[in-house]
This record gives C-alpha cells, structure tokens and sequence, in this order.
C-alpha cells in the first residue's frame, strides 16, 4: 500500500500484529517493552475515536472521552493473547467501549449515585416505558413497584437517582415559576443582617460595665427576669434598679463610656 506522494503505508492491523509478535518475543523487565506498548496505544488511537464517536450525543468533551477510551485501550493491549488467533481490534473494542460506558454511569452525573440502584434504575426506566405504553399514561410508583415485584420504596429512591443527571442552573428562569429564576425564589434578605453592626457595638460597651451594671443588663434582657426579679436577686430595691437600667441604657444608646 502506498500512500500521498509514494510513500509506502502500512496497514494498521499488520503493523498492530508485528508489533505484539514483537512485545512478545521480549522479557518482562526489556526496555523496549514501553516502547512497543506506546507504538501499540498510538497506532489503535483510531480504534478508541472511533468508539468514542458512539457517545456524540453525550454532553461530554469528546477529548475526555477519548481519554477514558484510551484507558480501555491499554487495558485492552496488556490483557490480549494473541495465539487465540482473534484480530486485535475485535478483542479491544468491547474493553474500550466497557470502559467508556463505566465512566459515564459512575461519574458523569451531577450526584454520585450507589451501583445497586443504578442497575435497578435500568429496570425501573424499562418498566416505566412498558407501562406507559399499556396504559397510555405515565405510571405510578405502586405500579412500577407491582410490574418489578420490588418495595415502593426502592422504585422511590431510583426516580431520584435518576435525575442526578443533570443540575438545573440556580440562574435559569422557571416557565412553571412565573420566569423567575430558582436562585430568585430561594434567596431572602436577612432582618437581622443590618443589625450586626449594632450588636457588636452593644458587646463592645457591655465589657466597658462594671460588673454588678453588666450583670443587671445580663438578667433583665438574656435572662429575661423583672426589674423585681433582679431586686431581689441582687438584694436591692426595685426602684434602684430602674434607675441603674435607665443610666445604663442612656450609656449604650448614646455610645458613651462608663462613668461612676
């Protein structure tokens, strides 16, 4: 075979077979081995494009998904015999294609999702398409459950597993919504944002006290006791105490220190 401008080309199965009669001929510890095995990845490239090109529709980077294809590859090379007399492309393809489809149930969704109910969403989705079809509308977890002979429960849990797929974007408006976006309805303004300024200047002038004015600010407004509740506990009129909340409370309102 002959290629642009005359240059001799060599079929990739020939060269693919030369190059594993040669892999073999070497031992385990030769360095060319590495060599031979990098020639191998690189010649069947094509082979891993070519399956990867199954998954078009996919909403992955096809690159990454070469990439997963490529680990199928060599995989493929380490584990292949060929004294079984099977051309290379009909054993690697499988692996490659096993490898590919791995990775888009274990990891191409937006929630890791257990292997059990990932099989089992596989019956659960048939079972809904069959069920939709005999009673011409969509079926009902009872349903679904009876036609599989599985617990409620597990069909529950795989109808959730199932939209892991895909995230809804916080920023998309909502047609059901009114046009609003999720991240609309789901944020709120906190009442109590614009007063932390307030209540770290208040904590500020609580340390300033002395001891027995803190302790009566203490009681009356995180203990929550009556000014004759505080009498009592601190074993002075009620009168008293109204006067020392009101000087305390005039302090912290106009910001001032503490003067005796």
């Amino acid at each position: 075979m002959r290629g642009p401008g005359g240059r001799p080309v060599v079929d990739v199965r020939t060269l693919t077979r030369v190059l594993f009669e040669r892999l073999a001929e070497l031992p385990p510890d030769a360095p060319e081995r590495e060599r031979v095995r990098a020639a191998l990845i690189e010649v069947n490239i094509p082979l891993v494009r070519y399956a990867a090109t199954r998954f078009r529709s996919r909403s992955e980077p096809m690159e990454d998904v070469v990439q997963v294809g490529t680990i199928g590859l060599i995989n493929a090379i380490d584990r292949f015999d060929p004294s079984r007399g099977v051309q290379f492309p009909t054993y690697a393809l499988p692996t490659i294609l096993g490898e590919i489809k791995r990775y888009f149930r274990d990891n191409v969704r937006t929630m890791h999702v257990p292997r059990r109910l990932q099989e089992l969403w596989v019956q659960v989705s048939g079972a809904m398409e069959e069920l939709t079809v005999l009673h011409g509308r969509a079926p009902k977890v009872p349903e679904i459950a009876a036609s599989l002979r599985i617990p409620e429960e597990d069909v529950r849990a795989c109808l959730d597993a199932g939209r892991a797929y895909n995230a809804a974007s916080l920023e998309a408006a909502q047609e059901h919504e009114g046009g609003l976006a999720l991240l609309d309805r789901l944020g709120y303004e906190d009442a109590a944002l614009a007063e932390v300024e307030h209540r770290d200047m208040v904590r500020h002038l609580l340390v300033q006290l002395p001891e027995r004015e803190r302790r009566i600010v203490m009681l009356r407004f995180f203990a929550n006791l009556t000014q004759s509740q505080i009498s009592t506990e601190l074993g002075m009129s009620q009168m008293h105490v109204s006067r020392l909340l009101s000087r305390i409370l005039n302090r912290l309102r106009t910001g001032n220190s503490w003067e005796e």
